[in-house]
C-alpha cells in the first residue's frame, strides 16, 4: 500500500524518470544528475540483467531520492527489487500474484491499467495508486478520462506511463488524480551511457517545471 507520505513525494516530482540502465557504476551519478534536476523520484525498470544491483546502487548513493522498480512481471522481482531497497514498485500489467507478494511484503506496488475492468481488480485488491499503460497508444488523456470519471469518488491516484513526452505531458498532469507521469525522455539510454550527467540534469530541471 502506497502511504500518504509516499504518494505526496512522488506527487512532488510531477515526473517519474523511467530508466534503463545496466552498469550499477552509472546509477549513483544518475541519481545524483536528477536530484540536481529537481527530481525526487525514479524508477529502474527490470529489463536489464543488473537492474536490481542498480537500484541498490541509487537507493544507497542518492538517500534523497524516491527509488522505485518498474517491469515488475512476477513474484521473484517483487523480492529482488524489496532486497535492493526500492522504495516502491510499477508493473506493466493487473497481475494478482505480482500484487499478493508485494503486499505480503510490504512494497508498495502501482499495478498497470487501461481498462474500466482493470480498475476494478485493482481496486478489489487494495490498490489505490494505479499505472495507466501504456498511456499514449492506449487513448491518451481522453481515454484516461474516461475510464476514470465512475471511480472518481474512490479518491485513485494514477502514473500515466508509456510514449510520453515533455509535450504531452502537462495534458495528463492537468487530469484529477493524476501524481505525476512516467517519462523515459529524461534519462535517455545513450546519455546515460556517455555519463553526460549534465545534459540529465538539464532535461530534468525543464521535467520539473512542468
Amino acid at each position: 500500500m502506497f502511504r500518504e507520505a509516499l504518494v505526496s513525494k512522488i506527487a512532488a516530482s510531477r515526473v517519474v524518470p523511467v530508466i534503463i540502465i545496466n552498469d550499477p557504476e552509472k546509477a549513483a551519478p544518475l541519481g545524483d544528475a536528477l536530484l540536481a534536476g529537481g527530481l525526487q523520484a525514479a524508477e529502474i525498470t527490470f529489463r536489464t540483467e543488473h537492474a536490481a544491483t542498480c537500484i541498490r546502487r541509487m537507493a544507497e548513493g542518492c538517500p534523497e531520492l524516491l527509488v522505485g522498480a518498474g517491469t515488475i512481471l512476477d513474484a521473484n522481482q517483487v523480492n529482488d527489487a524489496k532486497e535492493a531497497g526500492a522504495q516502491f514498485a510499477v508493473s506493466p500489467g493487473l497481475s494478482l500474484e505480482v500484487i499478493a507478494t508485494a503486499d505480503n511484503t510490504g512494497l508498495p506496488l502501482a499495478p498497470g491499467i487501461m481498462t474500466p475492468g482493470e480498475v476494478t481488480g485493482a481496486i478489489q485488491s487494495g490498490c489505490k495508486v494505479l499505472k495507466f499503460f501504456p498511456a499514449e497508444s492506449a487513448g491518451g488523456p481522453q481515454h484516461l478520462k474516461s475510464i476514470a470519471a465512475p471511480f472518481k469518488h474512490l479518491g485513485l491516484k494514477y502514473i500515466p506511463t508509456g510514449g510520453i513526452t515533455a509535450a504531452s505531458a502537462p495534458s495528463y498532469l492537468e487530469i484529477p488524480g493524476v501524481i505525476a507521469v512516467g517519462g523515459s525522455w529524461v534519462a535517455p539510454p545513450a546519455l546515460i551511457e556517455a555519463g553526460d550527467w549534465a545534459q540529465i540534469t538539464q532535461i530534468a530541471k525543464a521535467a520539473s517545471q512542468l
